[in-house]
């Protein structure tokens, strides 16, 4: 099971790297659509998971001040999940975070406990 998550999120690395900015902004619509307001991001470090935050409505690409040249990060709210459990636990709190496009492997997906 581990083995198959990993490849999953190699595979979703590559495939938001490989696509162009305007693409990426696309699937990043489709995915908040799909995962309504219930999403989780997860940060990795290598192979680790390091952090997740969950209950995120949407991630949103930032735009420049001037101009409409989308920067390379996005951002948005969710609560920082400490103990990776997908709920909301007595001092998690809802943060604002950004995440480089380049530099911060991640993936964006629905809840899994929330799937009924």
């Amino acid at each position: 099971m581990k083995k198959l998550i990993l490849i999953f999120s190699v595979a979703t690395v590559l495939l938001f790297t490989a696509c162009t900015q305007e693409t990426q902004n696309k699937l990043g619509r489709s995915i908040q659509n799909w995962t309504g307001t219930n999403g989780v991001l997860d940060i990795y470090m290598g192979e680790k998971l390091v952090q997740r935050f969950i209950k995120i409505d949407k991630l949103s690409t930032a735009e420049a001040t001037q101009g409409t040249e989308a920067r390379n990060y996005r951002y948005g709210y969710g609560y920082l999940d400490l103990n990776l459990n997908y709920k909301v636990d007595e001092g998690e709190r809802k943060l604002y975070f950004e995440i480089s496009d380049y530099a911060t492997p991640y993936i964006f997906y629905e809840n899994p406990g929330a799937v009924k």
